[in-house]
């Protein structure tokens, strides 16, 4: 199975490490380093069994190498899964595993946070490794909490989709549905509501839903609910997968657009919201602001205002993978990833 999920995806190297001390059992999966160092953040999660860890670590890790190219950057994809144990939560010194596991590589994987990690998290990676970003900024710079930015780059890319679908980039006045509500999907509410419109959030975390009704009056669903909502946007902010033969058909959107990495089940599923004339605006590109300010960060001399026109350019790719999936009548999905692997065999620009 190690091998020939490998050899299916593409990927250049695989690294499962333990540390009995600290009970850390993590993976690194690196993609590509075709563009450069494989980025990517590190997610800790509560994985049923190993298969499943290696099977999001792979699928993640994959995507990164699209993003970045996408996003133009000089990255490689990668990424980082720790297996975590709910009766112990992670310690300092697990962090601090972690990071001997990243300086391992010499560089070729370059570490940032992702679900479950924080900066304070990646503060104590720093100690023992260079090979990380998302760390406190000094003012004006590239750095920290990469959260923010992800959201700015969903929230231009929701317009984008709304002009494309809808005619008009206004946001004022349309129904969006928000699945998961943490950090990027409160943010991208902040804004949303800012912009007029009104929400629907859905959170297995109680408290972030309420949270969401009591700032912005959002209506709360549940989980398994919101996918089926009457609205103008389906927005996933949470997990991927949930786009598939069985939710795609219950869906009442125009648009599906999100944070949510790796939102379709598989790559048919983008035909499937096709054929449902359903928008879907591919996640690997809506999602990269985060990454945009984690490798800005990384490359030194680095200002927010970069990152801020670095991500504003993400509407603009949008609209192209729109337009070209339109003439050539083929799924957006299908369309984004042949851009990004064409960016990727070119190689980094001479």
């Amino acid at each position: 199975m190690f091998f020939e999920n490998a050899a299916q995806l593409g990927h250049e190297s695989i690294h499962q490490f333990h540390d009995a001390a600290t009970g850390l059992r993590a993976i690194i999966a690196i993609h590509s380093t075709a563009l450069g160092p494989a980025g990517g953040g590190c997610r800790l999660w509560h994985y049923h069994n190993e298969a499943d860890a290696l099977t999001d670590v792979l699928r993640l890790s994959r995507g990164m190498t699209y993003k970045n190219a996408m996003a133009g950057l000089p990255m490689g994809g990668g990424k980082a899964v720790i297996m975590a144990d709910p009766e112990n939560p992670p310690t300092e010194e697990l962090f601090l595993a972690f990071g001997r596991c990243v300086e391992s590589l010499g560089g070729r994987y370059v570490t940032a946070e992702d679900v479950g990690v924080s900066v304070d998290n990646m503060r104590q990676v720093n100690r023992v490794t260079n090979y990380v970003a998302g760390l406190p900024p000094h003012e004006g710079s590239a750095g920290g909490d990469p959260s923010p930015w992800t959201a700015d780059g969903v929230f231009l890319g929701l317009r984008a989709a709304a002009q494309h679908r809808l005619g008009s980039s206004s946001l004022d006045g349309l129904r969006v549905a928000v699945q998961g509500v943490g950090k990027v999907g409160h943010d991208l509410c902040r804004q949303l509501h800012a912009a007029g419109a009104s929400l629907v959030t859905a959170d297995v975390n109680q408290q972030n839903v309420e949270r969401t009704q009591s700032e912005f009056d959002a209506k709360i669903v549940t989980p398994e609910e919101i996918l089926s909502e009457d609205v103008d946007i389906l927005a996933p902010c949470a997990l991927g997968a949930i786009l598939d033969d069985q939710s795609i058909p219950q869906i009442k959107a125009s648009i599906v657009a999100g944070a949510a990495n790796n939102q379709l089940a598989t790559v048919e599923d983008g035909q499937r919201l096709r054929d449902r004339n359903i928008l879907y605006v591919p996640d690997f590109v809506i999602n990269g602001g985060g990454i945009i300010s984690a490798a800005l960060e990384y490359m030194g001399n680095k200002t927010e205002d970069d990152v801020r026109a670095q991500i504003a350019l993400i509407p603009g790719r949008l609209t192209e993978i729109f337009m070209t999936a339109d003439q050539q009548k083929r799924p957006t999905n299908v369309v984004a990833d042949a851009m990004a692997e064409s960016i990727v065999a070119a190689g980094p620009p001479a």
